[in-house]
């Protein structure tokens, strides 16, 4: 009978470490490799910014406008702007969901390889590509509705006007979601780690639950975004400090309690504003 020491036992029930490879290693190249990941969106998405800058915006009634991301080129299909805004999407999505799920993706690689998950750089991979292809989906919605806006909005002046007050009454709602029990408990979903199973389909369903829950939590502050200009650096870095803030930070709880209450105020004021321009 094959009789195993008490190391070995151990040793067996270990995750697996490629040769040459130390814990201490793998922590590092994924480390890198956020790090890398975060650099090349953050760049792309700084040079999509300033080209969608240069191609200006669609005035409107109300003295606000739109910009042109949400309508096709001139000549262009609606196939073509749809692509071109979705990937626009996913690459500042990335760059502001990355700093607050990286950490999260370490634990699933982590988690991954003490289940016994043959591959855990593969499950978190799959698992991080899911995440981001809910914030995809999501983005596809947020194309329609700016679109149909547009299009009503340059069809009938009168919504066109109504539109900065409707901002402002979003804004509010945007930030009594953010002081909610359902915004903290949708917090909490997005820092929890429950892995169920190995293999690619395990990896999949986890990258889909996150995200879901990921993209619920951001809801308040999406809306800020898109108030503040969907491809504006400055509401960008806004959203993804608050993001990072919320989910990282000791004091997550309170830090998105404190963005509601901002946001509160910023509603109050676009609504004045909205008043006064009548």
């Amino acid at each position: 009978m094959l009789c195993l020491s008490a190391r070995a036992h151990a040793d067996r029930g270990a995750p697996d470490i490629p040769s040459g490879v130390s814990v201490a290693d793998a922590g590092r190249v994924f480390r890198a490799v956020c790090i890398l990941l975060f650099i090349a969106s953050a760049s792309a998405t700084i040079l999509i910014c300033r080209a969608m800058a240069d191609m200006g915006e669609v005035p409107m009634a109300g003295g606000w406008s739109m910009s042109t991301a949400w309508t096709p080129l001139c000549g262009g299909s609606w196939a073509a702007a749809i692509g071109a805004f979705l990937g626009m999407w996913a690459t500042m999505m990335m760059a502001m969901m990355l700093p607050s799920l990286t950490p999260v993706l370490r634990r699933i690689h982590e988690d991954a390889a003490i289940a016994g998950d043959a591959r855990p750089a593969l499950f978190t991979a799959l698992a991080g590509l899911f995440y981001f292809m809910v914030w995809t989906a999501f983005g596809l919605v947020v194309f329609i509705g700016g679109a149909t806006l547009l299009e009503a909005a340059l069809r009938w002046p009168q919504l066109a006007r109504a539109v900065p007050f409707a901002t402002g009454l979003a804004i509010i709602a945007a930030g009594l979601f953010q002081m909610s029990r359902w915004k903290l408990a949708l917090l909490g979903q997005c820092r929890q780690v429950n892995s169920r199973g190995v293999g690619s389909a395990a990896a999949a369903g986890h990258g889909l639950r996150l995200g879901l829950a990921c993209c619920a939590s951001c809801a308040g502050l999406t809306v800020l975004l898109l108030v503040g200009g969907v491809m504006d650096l400055r509401a960008m870095a806004v959203v993804a400090l608050a993001i990072t803030a919320e989910r990282l930070g000791s004091a997550g709880e309170r830090i998105a309690g404190a963005s509601g209450s901002l946001m509160l105020g910023a509603g109050v004021v676009q609504l004045t504003q909205a008043f006064w321009l009548l």
